[in-house]
């Protein structure tokens, strides 16, 4: 029988990218609201269906890591079961991750399966840690529990994962060990189960022990076909109570309890179907647990004993760590069979044992389950845009595997950041930073990703000695760099203005394919008391030691004077022309002569002519009159 067995362990070296739609002929095992949850078959490359008709897919979105099978297959009931993925740090480096992207806002069950069986006959488990995003939920050390090893161990967690959201549940392996995973399954839960509200967001639940009082197997997915909404699993108490000698009695029912399988818990009604009671005045249970953290106990009880019939027959003690927390009258609170639950915070557990004691003060304590969360708070990440900038450079400069850019750049801060990369903390403690990046001799071949601009942090870039191609990004520059060391690549294009920094102490560009002016203020760096080396760039021009640029000429094109001049000298003819245009349009004018009809210009002759002539006949009679001719228009 396969061990259910929680405490934290540790996460593999790939980055898998999981569809949010769930493939084809591929059902989940459980649908909340419209998101799907997904299993994943790690090691194994198709997809499976197991004996309670849950649908595996394979592991086809690795991005490194090796698969086997365990040692005695035949042992394991479940395909899950039998394969693995394990993780070699000599060819993907330390990290390495899968990755959920674009994940609808929710809550979400993480559960892992992880088993070891000696698969590479080396009878050394491995020593690793396993984070969800910048948070460690899981660390497993050599030597591992007996049962751990040989039969496996599930183990799970709640965490809220907000929109939008790129879960990267990522693996860290110590020296030489390889991490390994035999099956990963996300599944979506209500947003306010496990009073999320007191919580928060930002806490991640991690699972220290989930009871069913009373039963004798483990049930729910894995397991059995009994259905847990959640996909929970429950493993019986016998292994957790405390005191063999005091006498216990089972207590079994097939009546409906009512108030189970109930929104936002969705606890299953199998769970308050059986219940332990003792013949004694108490119960008494222990669990592992780790110093110094908080702890968040639920306890679940149903009155399915009929022999009680009214409040006060059946009223006991509660006690955690040796507090008396409250006081329980199950009928009092819900009547019989009906489902009861009631949690408990314990803060700041200096202890690795955490108690739970129920004393009678009427009647036998009885319980139907517990459980115990690790209340896990998120740790800082690296800021957003920050992850997008290193994400693209992943993959504009070509990173190799070997160097291990997967998951959160910076986080986890008790692990290594991405080789070759710097963090440090924000000044409000909330978002780890980019400062340093120091790539030089590493083989690369890309060019530098234009959203370089987004780390506004970065003090120190170092990218020489690779084979870079492309031109230096025009948003490269923020005001807090000081060193840029991109020397002996084969970079093309001109130095942008947005590099010439008053903040820069050291500028090595040199051994590049550089061309055009020089920025004043860049070349002003030496002058200030900084280093630059803009040598080996034959097409740069413009600072000292370097040719003179034409006048209309900088950075391999036009210069903006050049641009100016050019401008004006269209903008003149321009003017000109329209002058032209203008003064022809107005002669144009001037000179038209609205002729008439050659008729009508004929009549108007005569008609002059007739006039001239009238003209002079009165002229010669008015002459005649004045020397006394009589005028034949005057009256006798």
């Amino acid at each position: 029988m396969i061990l259910f067995f929680t405490f934290l362990l540790s996460i593999i070296t790939t980055t898998i990218s999981i569809s949010t739609s769930t493939p084809t002929g591929s059902p989940p095992h459980f649908l909340y609201g419209n998101l799907s949850s997904y299993h994943i078959n790690c090691g194994t490359s198709t997809n499976t269906t197991d004996n309670f008709n849950t649908t595996w897919l394979s592991d086809r979105y690795y991005t490194g890591g090796s698969t086997s099978v365990v040692s005695e297959p035949l042992r394991f009931n479940l395909p899950s079961e039998k394969t693995l993925r394990y993780f070699p740090s000599s060819s993907n480096g330390k990290k390495n991750c899968y990755s959920f992207p674009s994940l609808p806002s929710s809550r979400y069950l993480l559960r892992t399966f992880t088993v070891y069986d000696n698969y590479d006959d080396k009878s050394r488990p491995p020593s690793f840690d396993v984070a969800l995003s910048s948070t460690i939920i899981f660390n497993w050390r050599s030597p591992w529990p007996e049962s751990s090893s040989r039969d496996g161990a599930y183990s799970d967690l709640f965490a809220f994962l907000a929109t939008p959201s790129t879960a990267d549940l990522c693996f860290y392996g110590f020296a030489t060990d390889a991490p390994i995973v035999s099956s990963i399954e996300l599944v979506p839960v209500d947003s306010s189960s496990y009073d999320s509200l007191s919580t928060g967001e930002n806490v991640i639940l991690v699972n220290y022990g989930r009871i069913s009082c009373g039963s004798d197997d483990h049930f729910g997915p894995g397991f059995t076909n009994d259905s847990d909404k959640f996909g929970r699993s429950w493993q019986p108490d016998e292994a957790f109570r405390i005191g063999s000698e005091i006498a216990v009695r089972g207590l079994l029912t097939e009546n409906t309890v009512n108030g189970s399988d109930k929104e936002p818990n969705y606890f299953p009604m199998k769970l308050y179907q059986t219940a332990v009671t003792s013949e004694e005045d108490e119960l008494e249970y222990e669990l592992s647990v780790d110093a110094k953290m908080d702890y968040m106990v639920w306890l679940h009880f149903a009155e399915i004993d009929s022999r009680v019939k009214k409040e006060g027959e059946r009223v006991f003690d509660v006690f955690i760590n040796g507090n008396n927390v409250t006081r329980i009258d199950i009928y009092k609170e819900v009547g019989s069979f009906t489902a009861f639950t009631w949690h408990y915070t314990v803060r700041n557990l200096s202890s690795n044992v955490l108690g739970i004691k129920l004393v009678a003060v009427s009647g036998a304590p009885l319980i139907s389950g517990f459980e115990n969360y690790a209340l896990v708070p998120n740790e800082p990440s690296t800021h957003p845009l920050q992850v997008s900038a290193m994400k693209a450079l992943k993959e504009s400069l070509r990173v190799p595997g070997r160097m291990g850019w997967n998951g959160d750049p910076c986080a986890p801060t008790t692990w290594d950041a991405w080789e070759g990369v710097t963090c440090r903390m924000s000044d409000d403690k909330t978002a780890l930073l980019i400062t340093e990046i120091n790539l030089g001799s590493q083989g690369l071949k890309g060019n530098i990703s234009d959203q370089i601009s987004l780390l506004s942090d970065l003090v120190i870039l170092n990218m020489s000695s690779n084979s870079l191609r492309g031109e230096i990004p025009s948003g490269l520059g923020q005001k807090s760099l000081i060193q840029v060391d991109l020397s002996n690549n084969q970079l093309t294009g001109s130095i942008p203005d947005s590099l010439a920094s008053s903040n820069l102490q050291l500028v090595l560009l040199n051994d590049n394919l550089l061309e055009g002016r020089v920025p004043e203020q860049l070349y002003s760096v030496g002058v200030h008391g900084g280093a630059i080396d803009l040598s080996g760039n034959k097409g740069l021009c413009g600072a000292p030691s370097l040719p003179s640029c034409p006048m209309f000429w900088e950075h391999g094109r036009l210069s903006s004077p050049g641009k100016v001049a050019i401008g004006l000298s269209c903008l003149f003819v321009f003017c000109v022309v329209l002058l032209l245009v203008y003064i022809y349009i107005r002669r144009k004018r001037n000179d038209y002569d609205f002729g008439l009809p050659h008729e009508i210009t004929a009549l108007a002759a005569k008609r002059n002519k007739y006039q001239r002539q009238k003209s002079l006949m009165l002229l010669e009679l008015e002459s005649q009159h004045a020397r006394g001719f009589p005028s034949p228009f005057t009256p006798q």
